[in-house]
């Protein structure tokens, strides 16, 4: 196992030098000057404002001298520069806290999703053949497939406006009311995707031999439910969750523009627009080393939740 987890850790930093590699050359070579968007109005290629601006920021270097340069900030100091927007700003501390907020509303959300969406397929596989598991599924996939820029303003409507049980917008922390409208909205739509999962996932191991030699041998229903048929069904779940939990740092987007969540989401749209480089480069680096490391971790809970799982 030890072996495992260190010959995939050591792919790591080959990943992020690729994904590294490719966000740069966008960055450096792809439409749009930040420096321009700076200047606005008063941008002149050839004035000393403008020459000294791009001096400042970097951007009169090479680019593999610019790379190398900022590709050892990032190894050796965990440093992603100076945001070209906020001056004055390393990329670092501002991301920091927006992550934290994002992570937070998505952890609210995977609580929706995952406390509603696991029990409910688990209980529908047992009712396949019966009008409850049509139904079921059913009304999941309408809520699935109604869409959150329509379900936050409904939320709102009902929870903020008439009844006014929830804040409109804002953020006061993951414990406070201003929790309630991004997690129904975010967790609403995941209760039909990881329900349908855990519903196919269930009635596979339902229909392995060793199911049945269980209640040939007069364990009783619970015992071999919750011992064999749940842990057995997780396994592709983890999977899911893996991704998930990878997205955890940087999605909501539509979430957080709407809600005025200072999160991620919101700032990676405004470094978009704004040609902020570093930050959108920090932003995939941290996404991508997300998803190894997640990846990562699903492999090592398959092995607990099925000890016949074993990595050379």
């Amino acid at each position: 196992m030890w072996m495992y987890i260190a010959r995939r850790l050591l792919w790591l930093p080959f990943l992020l030098f690729a994904v590294s590699l490719v966000t740069f050359s966008l960055g450096r070579f792809g439409p749009g000057d930040p420096v321009q968007v700076m200047l606005g109005a008063r941008y002149d290629p050839d004035s000393a404002v403008t020459k000294n601006l791009q001096a400042q920021l970097g951007l009169d270097k090479s680019f593999f001298m610019a790379y190398a340069d900022y590709m050892w900030g990032v190894m050796r100091y965990a440093d992603f520069g100076e945001s070209y927007h906020f001056r004055g700003r390393s990329v670092r501390s501002l991301l920091g806290a927006k992550m934290w907020i994002s992570f937070q509303v998505n952890v609210a959300a995977m609580i929706v999703s995952l406390g509603i969406g696991l029990p409910l397929g688990f209980w529908i596989a047992h009712k396949q053949g019966r009008w409850e598991d049509p139904t079921t599924v059913t009304i999941a996939l309408i809520l699935m497939s109604i869409p959150i820029m329509v379900s936050i303003p409904a939320v709102l409507w009902v929870g903020c406006l008439k009844t006014d049980l929830v804040p409109c917008a804002g953020w006061n922390g993951f414990w406070s009311t201003n929790m309630i409208v991004p997690a129904i909205t975010m967790g609403i739509p995941g209760v039909a995707g990881f329900a349908r999962f855990m519903r196919a996932s269930t009635l596979d191991v339902m229909g392995q031999d060793f199911i049945r030699t269980a209640h040939a041998k007069g364990l009783s229903g619970f015992t071999v439910d919750y011992r064999h048929v749940f842990k057995n069904s997780m396994i592709p779940i983890v999977t899911i969750l893996a991704f998930a939990l990878a997205g955890m740092l940087t999605t909501s987007f539509i979430t957080e523009r709407i809600l005025g969540i200072p999160g991620v989401g919101d700032f990676a749209i405004g470094s978009i627009f704004n040609r902020d480089y570093p930050v959108i480069t920090a932003i995939t680096l941290i996404g991508a080393g997300a998803f190894v490391i997640a990846n990562l971790l699903a492999d090592i809970a398959y092995s607990f939740i099925d000890p016949r799982i074993r990595y050379q």
